[in-house]
């Protein structure tokens, strides 16, 4: 099985680093970008199987990088990290689309679990719009 393709999006350079290199080490497939641009940018490109998205950034800040990344994929799956979560942060990003909500400094267990479950959920997603999409072939075709 594949191992999943993680998308790490993060200002502080020396963390996502450190995130990156641990993921790796996991066998997970890491890409590292410092904004909210760059992020929708990386998800035009190549499917994630997970994003990691830092809620507090210059210039766009964790919510409306979630809603321009659901833009341009709406069945992305984003984990938010915060470095003073708060119950109505993690609440407005869940009603917005994001998978989950996790405070920084994050445990790694916890986040690799995570990471695993956003995969599971995509391939869900993923298997439901083939279904439906034959589900209209057959339909059209009257068979």
């Amino acid at each position: 099985m594949d191992k999943e393709r993680v998308l790490l999006v993060d200002d502080e350079e020396e963390f996502t680093q450190a995130l990156a290199e641990r993921l790796e080490n996991r066998g997970l497939r890491v890409r590292s970008v410092a904004s909210g641009a760059a992020a929708i940018e990386a998800v035009k490109e190549i499917y994630y199987d997970a994003v990691i998205l830092d809620m507090a950034m210059p210039d766009m800040d964790g919510t409306e990088t979630l809603k321009e990344l659901l833009k341009v994929n709406p069945d992305i799956q984003v984990i938010f990290l915060a470095g003073h979560a708060t119950l109505e942060k993690g609440i407005e990003a869940v009603k917005l689309g994001a998978m989950d909500f996790l405070e920084k400094p994050v445990k790694f267990d916890p986040l690799l679990k995570k990471i695993s479950q956003a995969k599971a959920n995509k391939a869900i997603l993923v298997q439901k719009r083939a279904e439906e999409k034959m589900k209209n072939i057959i339909g059209k075709k009257g068979w």
